[in-house]
């Protein structure tokens, strides 16, 4: 009943939404037809690509963790075969409105078209990567079931191979070049010897997913926001970092116009990268009698994180026990590695997306090893 009435409300602002989750192309299928934005500001359709001897069609996006650890194999494989005749076309089907925040834990972007303009850029992706998550008809004719999933069509354009692009995530154990064999396989007029494989990713984010985020603010809007004093000892154990995380403050206070203005965005920090070795500390430097201020701004943000505020009028005093450098303006900003070392620190307005990929960098890979050198690569 509840997927019934969303996909009713979806429908009445535009949004079509068929099987929950549509079924994959068959193998000997006609590739559909497409009319999509890239990230380089142009509309590709089919027609585009049909000089090429194959066609690959990699459903991908910018959130998901094993997308990313495959990043640089979908640009190989596109370098490798574009002297052979084959096109590679990479598009996004997610729905960014059906992205969580605790779905971003690994990444700096989720799958919106400008976010995939600045992935690109900032990957160098050379093939062209286009963007269907407003009305995902594309994924729905195609039926990828994960981030990534790879359709390999003939010069015909029939499906001749669907699935993943190798047998592991990890590059190293990836024994199987199934992608490769197929396009090969193709290429030579031979039959596809494996033309179906699974695929291990991040599952498609249909729209009726919207829901599901939906929830998340609900969620996030109901938990707890409580403001408690710091005196120099706890300012002086804050800045050696004993959390055993990545540790983020935000020295900020309520006059301040720069830091009222960033403060949303370390607050969707936290809600990022909450579920991982991470920690976001938030310091008012109001003085204490402006506490009421100060827990009234926090609860409008829902700011769940851990808050102080100076304890004392002392206010010099305490900046000096945090950090005796710091020049006492504000915003402050200092991201704290796990080892107490010092990996960011801007005294005025942060660049987000800097700062985020930062965090990533230095994450450890608690649970998906490879992500750590992913993010200390460019």
């Amino acid at each position: 009943m509840r997927l019934t009435i969303v996909a009713l409300l979806l429908a009445c602002s535009g949004v079509v939404l068929a099987d929950e989750n549509p079924p994959t192309l068959a193998i000997g299928a006609a590739a559909p037809d497409f009319n999509l934005p890239a990230v380089d500001g142009k509309t590709y359709r089919l027609q585009d690509f049909a000089s090429s001897k194959v066609l690959v069609v990699v459903f991908t996006c910018v959130h998901c963790p094993t997308a990313q650890l495959y990043e640089g194999r979908v640009q190989k494989l596109a370098a490798d075969y574009r002297d052979r005749g084959v096109a590679l076309v990479a598009i996004q089907p997610n729905s960014p409105k059906a992205v969580r925040l605790d779905e971003l834990g690994y990444t700096d972007l989720a799958d919106s078209l400008p976010e995939m303009k600045i992935r690109a850029e900032y990957r160098h992706f050379d093939f062209p990567f286009l963007y269907d998550g407003e009305t995902q008809s594309v994924a729905r004719a195609y039926g990828p079931t994960a981030t990534p999933h790879v359709f390999v069509f003939d010069q015909e354009r029939k499906l001749r191979y669907q699935g993943r692009v190798d047998s592991s995530p990890r590059e190293p154990l990836a024994k199987r070049q199934d992608a490769r064999l197929a396009i090969d396989a193709v290429l030579a007029g031979t039959p596809v010897a494996t033309e179906k494989t699974p695929t291990v990713g991040c599952s498609i984010k249909w729209a009726y997913k919207q829901a599901s985020g939906e929830a998340e603010m609900a969620r996030i809007a109901a938990e707890p926001v409580a403001l408690n004093p710091a005196g120099l000892d706890r300012l002086k154990a804050l800045r050696k970092n004993g959390t055993g995380k990545v540790l983020l403050v935000d020295f900020w206070a309520t006059w301040c116009g720069p830091c009222t203005a960033e403060f949303p965005e370390f607050q969707k920090m936290y809600r990022m990268y909450r579920k991982r070795p991470f920690d976001l500390v938030t310091v008012s430097v109001n003085f204490p009698d402006e506490s009421k201020g100060v827990l009234k701004f926090l609860n409008e943000q829902h700011a769940s994180t851990r808050n102080l505020i100076f304890a004392t009028n002392e206010t010099y005093d305490q900046m000096a026990a945090f950090d005796p450098t710091w020049n006492a303006a504000v915003p402050y900003t200092i991201l704290i590695g796990i080892d107490g070392s010092v990996i960011y620190q801007k005294q005025g307005e942060i660049d987000p997306l800097e700062v985020r990929r930062l965090i990533l960098a230095n994450l450890p890979d608690d649970d998906y090893i490879g992500q750590q050198a992913y993010w200390n690569s460019k």
